[in-house]
C-alpha cells in the first residue's frame, strides 16, 4: 500500500489536500495514507447518500443479490483481506482468516434479512373501533445511516453496519478508524465495482473523529448513527444527537464465574485463547476470572504453561498468536494497570514484560475488584483471577460491574446454571462457554455502559427500518 487512496463518495473517487499517514502497529513502517476528510466531504458524501435512495430504491431481492454476491467474492479472497487486516491491525495472520470467514457469514445472514423482512397483519376487528378496517405494516427503510466502526475488527464490524443497511434499502457513509482503513475502504470498492451496488449507497469518509464524526452525528441528513467503540464517545454522540437513532456497541470487561466441577482442562484451553486473542483487544475479551477457591490452584497450574506457550510477535508470521496492540501508547496503558495491581497486591503469574514491542499475555492472581484490570475495560492481553467461596459471591462479584454485554460460567449443575442465567445482568449469558465466543446470526449487544442496541444482521435490519402501518377501509357486505 501507497500513496494516498482515493474513497467512493457518489460516483467519483476522492482525495484530499492533506492526508494521514497509516502505519503497521507492530513495526511503524508506513502502510499507506488516506485523505484527511472534511464537513464539505461528509455533505456530499450525505447529499449522494440521499440521492442515491431517491433515484435507485432497491426492491428486497437485488439487495439480497447484492449481498449474496459479496459474500461470494469475499469466500474468493480471503486471503487478500486477511493479509490487509493483519498488516492494518497488527491480528495475527491466522485470526484475521477467521476475522474474513466470520464477514462472509455477515453478508449471508444479511441477505437472508432481505429476503425475509415484511411486516405483520394487524387483527383491526379485535376492537369495534376498527371493524371494517384491514390493516399491516411494511418495514421502510429509515433513511441514511452513518456507520462509525472500530480499529479491532476492521473488516467484519464494517460488514456488521453496512451489509444490514443495505438489506434494509439504506444508504451509508462510513467513518473506518483511521488506524485501519484499507479493509473497509477495499470492501467498499468491491460491493461497488462488482457487486452492483448503485453509486452513492456506501461512502466512505476518512479523517479524525472529533472532525469527521462530529460532522456525521450533526448532520441533518443522518438519520441513524451506528457507532462501536468506547462508552464515553459512544455515550457522548448519544447526547450529542438527541433526535437521531443511535445505536451504540460499547465496551465489556467480560466476566466467567468458574465452579468446582467444571472441567479445568477445557476451561484453560479456552481462556488461552479467549483472552489473548488479538491481544485482548476485544469488547467479549475474557477478562474477570472467579474461580472456586477450592480449584483456584488446579487452574492455574492448567492455565500458565498454555498462556507462556502463547507465540509472539510479527502478525504475518503464520505461527504468532499474539502481536501488538494498536499504538504503543495503548500498550504502556495497560502496562501501567498491570503494574498498579502489582503494587497493590495482585501476584503476576506471567508476562507484564514487552518484548519487541509486543506485551507479554499476562495473568494476574487475587486481584481486587477495584484494580483497573477490574473495574474498567483492560483492552490488552490482560486476565485477572479472584476466588470466591459461594456461588452466590461469584454472581455479585460479577455482576458488579458498569458493562453488561456477555457474562459466562462453567459448570456441569444444572439448577446453577439456570441461576446464573437468570441472575447474571448481561445482554448474554454463556455456560460451559466463555464470553468471548460469536456467531455473526445471534443477537450481540449489552446493558449499561455497553451499549443500547443488538446487532446481527437480523436484528440490526430491525433497527434500521421504520415500522409504517397501512389501513384499508373493507368493502361493505351486499345488504339482502
Amino acid at each position: 500500500m501507497n500513496g494516498v487512496r482515493a474513497l467512493p463518495i457518489g460516483d467519483q473517487r476522492v482525495t484530499t489536500t492533506d492526508s494521514i499517514v497509516v502505519v503497521s502497529p507492530y513495526d511503524g513502517h508506513e502502510l499507506g495514507r488516506i485523505p484527511a476528510c472534511g464537513a464539505t466531504e461528509v455533505n456530499n458524501a450525505v447529499l449522494a447518500a440521499k440521492t442515491a435512495m431517491e433515484k435507485y430504491p432497491l426492491p428486497a431481492w437485488q439487495r439480497a443479490e447484492i449481498l449474496d454476491t459479496a459474500a461470494r467474492l469475499l469466500s474468493e479472497r480471503i486471503e487478500i483481506f486477511a493479509r490487509i487486516v493483519a498488516e492494518e491491525s497488527a491480528k495475527p495472520i491466522a485470526t484475521a482468516r477467521v476475522e474474513a470467514v466470520r464477514t462472509i457469514s455477515t453478508f449471508t445472514f444479511s441477505a437472508l434479512a432481505a429476503r425475509e423482512l415484511a411486516g405483520e397483519m394487524i387483527p383491526m376487528d379485535a376492537a369495534a373501533a376498527g371493524e371494517g378496517k384491514l390493516a399491516f405494516t411494511l418495514r421502510v427503510p429509515i433513511g441514511v445511516v452513518g456507520a462509525i466502526s472500530p480499529f479491532n475488527f476492521p473488516l467484519n464490524l464494517v460488514a456488521h453496519k453496512v451489509a444490514p443497511a443495505i438489506a434494509a434499502g439504506c444508504a451509508v457513509v462510513l467513518k473506518p478508524a483511521s488506524q485501519t482503513p484499507f479493509s473497509a475502504i477495499t470492501l467498499a470498492e468491491m460491493l461497488i465495482d462488482e457487486c452492483g451496488l448503485p453509486p452513492g449507497y456506501l461512502n466512505v469518509i476518512t479523517g479524525s473523529g472529533t472532525t469527521v464524526g462530529n460532522a456525521i452525528v450533526d448532520h441533518d441528513g443522518i438519520a441513524m448513527i451506528t457507532f462501536t467503540g468506547s462508552p464515553e464517545v459512544g455515550w457522548g454522540i448519544k447526547s450529542q444527537a438527541p433526535r437521531k437513532k443511535v445505536g451504540l456497541e460499547l465496551g465489556n470487561n467480560a466476566p466467567i464465574i468458574i465452579e468446582p466441577d467444571a472441567d479445568l482442562d477445557a476451561v484453560a484451553g479456552k481462556i488461552a485463547i479467549a483472552g489473548f486473542s488479538h491481544a485482548g483487544q476485544s469488547c467479549i475479551s475474557t477478562q474477570r476470572v472467579y474461580a472456586h477457591e477450592n480449584i483456584v490452584d488446579e487452574l492455574v497450574a492448567k492455565l500458565v504453561p498454555k498462556v507462556k506457550a502463547l507465540a509472539v510477535g510479527d502478525p504475518l508470521d503464520e505461527t504468532t498468536n499474539v502481536s501488538a496492540l494498536i499504538s504503543k501508547s495503548e500498550r504502556d496503558r495497560v502496562v501501567e494497570w498491570i503494574n498498579e495491581a502489582v503494587e497493590a497486591g495482585a501476584t503476576l503469574l506471567c508476562g507484564g514484560e514487552v518484548v519487541d514491542g509486543v506485551l507479554a499475555p499476562t495473568l494476574l492472581l487475587d486481584v481486587t475488584p477495584e484494580m483497573k484490570v477490574c473495574s474498567l475495560e483492560v483492552f490488552g492481553p490482560v486476565v485477572s483471577i479472584q476466588r470466591y467461596q459461594t456461588t452466590d459471591e461469584a454472581l455479585r462479584l460479577a455482576n458488579d460491574t458498569r458493562y453488561g454485554l456477555q457474562a459466562a460460567i462453567f459448570t456441569n449443575d444444572l439448577s446453577i446454571a439456570m441461576r446464573a442465567i437468570t441472575t447474571l445482568d448481561f445482554g448474554g449469558v454463556l455456560v460451559n462457554e466463555v464470553p468471548t465466543f460469536r456467531s455473526d446470526q445471534m443477537p450481540y449487544g449489552g446493558l449499561r455502559d455497553s451499549g443500547n442496541t443488538r446487532e446481527g444482521p437480523r436484528y440490526a435490519v430491525e433497527e434500521m427500518t421504520e415500522t409504517r402501518l397501512v389501513i384499508l377501509p373493507l368493502p361493505t357486505p351486499p345488504k339482502n
